[in-house]
């Protein structure tokens, strides 16, 4: 009698049923929950993607502008100009880039993240943080959030500047630190303070952590945060940063705000 060998049993879920049911549930969600501009809200052809209108509203910072605290410039008078603020009141930190302005529909954008738990913006605002920050994000070995007081944590359920972080790790395959760094006392609210102020009030405010020593030693940093200022949190982030052993660090953010005579020339 010869030997009898039966088939090998055919998985019931192929390769190709499996896409056809990713594809289903895509359109069952796209119906339920239809795309829609994060800018103003209205309907769109697909997820994370401005609508015309708000694109045009989105202040993009772009060259020329100081290589230092990235304000832009009204004209380009070549690479290595530095801003009136950077030569009087050059920063502890290396570098600052930001996508925009914080007004507008930038603004909106921030807010929507940081106030009504729109999570689902920051991998649309990472993307471009990572064409803003290129050249810095080439330079850095890890990526930083600025953290939040823990029962600032607790209250708001999230830190809008780790949610950007982490989307940027995974946009640029740089590792994210999120734990080397902590706010050692909690602080209030910076709306509505002055610079002199907001400084005083972040003034020892963060320390590196005991891992974080190790991590952070002879590495070059590049710090997140949804918005720049007057650039009180991220000096003082980075201050405790470099007493830690980083050898640099630059600054990314998703908005700035800047008063126009900080971008005057020298």
């Amino acid at each position: 009698m010869e030997n009898f060998h039966p088939e090998p049993r055919r998985p019931f879920f192929t390769p190709l049923l499996i896409e056809k049911a990713r594809g289903g549930w895509r359109r069952a969600a796209d119906f339920l929950f239809p795309a829609t501009c994060p800018g103003c809200g209205r309907v769109m052809a697909e997820h994370g993607a401005l609508c015309q209108v708000c694109w045009r509203g989105v202040g993009f910072i772009e060259r020329p502008y100081c290589e230092v605290l990235g304000t832009p410039f009204a004209h380009d008078l070549g690479a290595g100009f530095l801003s009136a603020e950077a030569i009087a009141n050059p920063p502890v930190f290396d570098r600052l880039r930001a996508v925009c302005t914080f007004d507008g529909v930038g603004r909106n954008l921030v807010h929507g993240l940081k106030y009504r738990d729109r999570t689902e913006l920051a991998p649309m605002m990472a993307r471009w943080m990572a064409r803003a920050g290129k050249e810095i994000i080439e330079d850095c070995d890890v990526v930083l959030p600025v953290p939040l007081h823990r029962w600032r944590l607790f209250s708001r359920r999230f830190n809008q500047a780790a949610d950007l972080a982490r989307a940027l790790a995974a946009e640029t395959g740089k590792p994210m630190l999120s734990s080397a760094l902590r706010r050692r006392r909690r602080t209030v609210q910076q709306v509505g303070l002055g610079k002199a102020a907001r400084e005083a009030n972040m003034k020892g405010a963060f320390e590196v952590t005991e891992p974080g020593k190790a991590e952070l030693l002879g590495k070059r940093v590049l710090l997140v945060d949804d918005v720049y200022t007057t650039g009180a949190t991220v000096s003082a982030a980075t201050r405790a940063l470099k007493r830690a052993g980083a050898v640099k660090v630059d600054v990314l953010t998703f908005a700035m705000a800047f008063a126009r005579r900080d971008a005057a020339i020298i």
